[in-house]
């Protein structure tokens, strides 16, 4: 699968979209913009999923309930929107079975001649093991490559965390090495894994993998 050309002047090249569907195990999965309205359902799985997504992500001041709160996402969704209209980040939610399901995210976007960027995500505790992250990196990925030019991304996961390891690895990401001491999380240092993967290695893409194996199929 080869880049598609796109329009240097474009501001944001690849956003908005979306992206799907396709059917998993645990359902319909698409991806498309995040949104204002998006502040209850993304409040109210994110308080409920504390246990399950804290220990993984970056340390930040204040408690949990006050980041994570229906009020918390209005100034986040402002921030990102204007990160993606400069081009700079492509932020989409994850939809399952018509559902908000979580996030995933295209950010530190470089153009020039590196091309590059970093992909996160997080998926709710109750489609865990679906399918769903699997799925959405294969859209997204496949997207920045053929619609918003880029040519590599990367993605850090601490080593304890399996599930999230196992999801790069099924999409095709290549381990490249460890940073130690790479990110505050959980309140300490941590020590990541760096994966990554370049438009080069996705052949036909990566959903048209997931396909192949018979681990998504079109919806």
């Amino acid at each position: 699968m080869q880049a598609a050309t796109y329009n240097l002047e474009t501001r944001h090249p690849g956003w908005p979209a979306r992206l799907g569907p396709l059917r998993v195990a645990a359902g319909e999965v698409s991806v498309r913009p995040i949104r204002l309205r998006d502040a209850g359902d993304w409040s109210r799985i994110r308080l409920r999923d504390r246990e399950h997504l804290e220990r993984w992500e970056p340390t930040a001041p204040g408690p949990w309930q006050d980041r994570n709160g229906f009020w918390s996402w209005p100034p986040q969704w402002m921030g990102l929107r204007s990160l993606a209209r400069r081009g700079q980040c492509l932020p989409f939610a994850i939809i399952v079975d018509g559902q908000f399901a979580g996030q995933i995210t295209i950010g530190n976007v470089i153009r020039a001649s590196l091309r590059s960027a970093w992909v996160g995500y997080w998926v709710s505790s109750t489609v865990v093991g679906g399918g769903v992250a699997t799925a959405s990196v294969a859209l997204v990925v496949d997207h920045v490559f053929a619609s918003a030019g880029l040519h590599r991304i990367e993605a850090t996961v601490r080593p304890e965390n399996v599930a999230s390891v196992r999801v790069l690895t099924k999409s095709g990401f290549r381990k490249e090495g460890l940073f130690r001491r790479y990110l505050d999380v959980a309140g300490d240092w941590r020590d990541h894994l760096c994966f990554a993967i370049t438009v080069e290695e996705i052949g036909d893409g990566l959903v048209n993998r997931l396909i192949a194996e018979r681990r998504a199929e079109w919806a």
